[in-house]
């Protein structure tokens, strides 16, 4: 049964569309005239850059940390130099 059949057969009223909000447009100024990038769009590039490369030397510590010492622990493998 469709959704308009249900309503209609329940008494309730048509289901009401929400408009579409617009896009919203992007008023901060070019980086450079001839680019099609605004500032904010940059700097939301910068911190989105910056925040990757934390979680990365994260992972790589992590990384680091596993193969030094918390695998030779666990007797997964055993290091070449020790």
């Amino acid at each position: 049964m469709g959704e308009a059949k249900r309503r209609s057969i329940q008494g309730l009223p048509p289901k009401l569309v929400k408009p579409k909000r617009p896009k919203e447009i992007d008023t901060s100024p070019r980086v450079a005239a001839w680019l099609p990038l605004t500032r904010s769009q940059a700097d939301r590039f910068v911190t989105l850059t910056t925040k990757g490369a934390w979680i990365g030397i994260g992972a790589l510590v992590l990384f680091w940390l596993t193969v030094r010492f918390i695998g030779p622990a666990a007797g997964w493998w055993n290091l070449s130099d020790g």
